[in-house]
């Protein structure tokens, strides 16, 4: 495996459990950006933003507190201490399932022979059997944005800083910047958010995005959308922003989160078989096979949804092959999503204006978690649960196409409509089975239950 972020160190671990010699190259620490420079440090740092949430809002429920302050730099030291933990345990797995780590950076020559370029410059070379190649991704920058760590940062920067500035432009609506437009928004910064798409969220279904949006300009989120940023400029006081039809903002930094792109460079010589595409992915089939026998490719390096669960779902794929074991491809139109801004987004499946747009007739229900009694006695009633089924020629739903969520702590609540979108299930099936109460998962379950004509709280 090259690279040892979540598709790589999958795939070792799913290898090394099967009793196949594995070994990984990576050149900074097993776990990857998920694990240090993205999902984990960015869900650790929305989890202060909550806290912070729970005791500003501690008067409501009777319990009295002293309006709170956030000291970042002790945020940041238990996000190392998180990572580090879970680097420990990962390493500690590596070794037992006795995988190889090669310190360096890996590139693929012909024959399975992978070059290791070690930090020194020393070089070695190993050879395989199969090789995977996993070496993901990384931030994608702007022009007129040059990333200098002062003024323009990525998410790479932004995990990393001690102290929190006092405002921000956010560049790009997509998961990552509602994250920290979020996060910061709920930490007293003032943040200003710019995206060039119509509306924030691009690929959410729009009621969800909506909801969003209504959120985050309650909480004084200066939400943009539809507006091209054209570059900026450092001042005493900051560095002036301008965007859309002359439009200009000061702020003391920028945060540019317009996607990540694949870390193909150097990756491949030129006779190793393995062609890259226009845009730097690894060219891969269903089978998350390369050109070249006996090569595969997972994870962001390869044009699938960038999501650390795909990758691990790919690499299982690929070793499933390698073991000679029946093996189904990822469909990925199916796969779980979740986005970890206030409010929490989570769906699965097809929206509804993508059903509609396919030709599809399609049956809606929605279900508020302002009538749900869970979300109630939390206090959290923002949001919605929407289902999405297919409608058949008697007007009854049939199969379940998505499901989308957005309110409180959605993302952990997807996993039973994930398995009822990709079984197929109908919402007579689902409708079926007994939520308990109060959760907030019986949204869900009532929203099932209303497709089939007869709900109870859900008209």
């Amino acid at each position: 495996m090259i690279g040892g972020g979540p598709g790589g160190y999958a795939a070792s671990l799913y290898a090394g459990a099967a009793g196949l010699s594995a070994a990984v190259v990576e050149k900074d620490k097993v776990g990857g950006t998920c694990l240090h420079r993205g999902c984990i440090p960015a869900k650790e740092f929305l989890e202060t933003a909550a806290v912070y949430r729970t005791v500003a809002g501690a008067k409501e429920f009777g319990v009295q507190a002293s309006q709170p302050t956030v000291e970042f730099a002790t945020s940041q030291d238990r996000k190392q201490k998180v990572v580090d933990q879970l680097h420990r345990g990962l390493s500690g797995l590596m070794k037992q399932r006795k995988n190889q780590i090669f310190p360096g950076t890996g590139r693929l020559l012909p024959g399975h022979v992978v070059e290791v370029t070690a930090a020194d410059g020393s070089t070695q070379q190993i050879t395989g059997k199969n090789v995977v190649l996993a070496a993901g991704s990384v931030p994608r920058t702007l022009p007129g944005f040059e990333i200098d760590g002062r003024y323009v940062l990525t998410s790479d920067e932004v995990l990393d800083l001690s102290t929190l500035p006092g405002s921000v432009v956010v560049i790009g609506g997509g998961a990552i910047g509602c994250e920290f437009a979020s996060m910061m928004a709920d930490l007293g910064v003032r943040v200003t958010l710019l995206e060039a798409l119509p509306k924030l969220l691009p690929g959410c279904d729009d009621d969800v995005a909506q909801v969003v949006a209504r959120s985050f300009k309650k909480r004084g989120i200066t939400v943009r959308t539809g507006v091209p940023v054209h570059g900026h400029e450092p001042g005493e006081q900051g560095t002036t922003v301008s965007f859309g039809d002359g439009e200009k903002v000061v702020v003391d930094a920028v945060i540019v989160s317009v996607g990540r792109r694949a870390l193909s460079d150097g990756l491949v010589e030129d006779g190793a078989g393995v062609d890259v595409d226009e845009r730097g992915f690894v060219v891969v089939d269903e089978w998350m096979r390369t050109s070249a026998e006996g090569v595969f490719a997972v994870g962001d390096v390869v044009a699938t949804p960038q999501l650390a669960h795909v990758g691990f779902a790919e690499a299982i794929l690929v070793i499933k092959q390698i073991l000679g074991e029946p093996a189904v491809p990822v469909n990925y139109g199916a796969v779980p999503w979740g986005i970890y801004c206030h409010p929490e987004v989570a769906f699965v499946g097809m929206t509804e204006e993508d059903a509609r747009a396919s030709g599809i007739d399609v049956a809606v229900k929605k279900d508020p978690f302002g009538g749900n009694s869970r979300a109630r006695i939390l206090g959290e009633t923002e949001g919605m649960v929407k289902v999405i089924a297919e409608k058949m020629p008697d007007g009854t739903a049939g199969r379940l196409l998505g499901v989308h969520m957005v309110g409180p702590w959605v993302t952990e609540q997807l996993g039973q409509a994930y398995l009822s979108v990709n079984w197929e299930a109908t919402p007579q099936e689902v409708a079926a089975f007994i939520q308990p109460h109060p959760t907030l998962s019986e949204s869900f379950g009532e929203t099932a239950l209303a497709l089939t004509g007869r709900g109870l709280h859900v008209g």
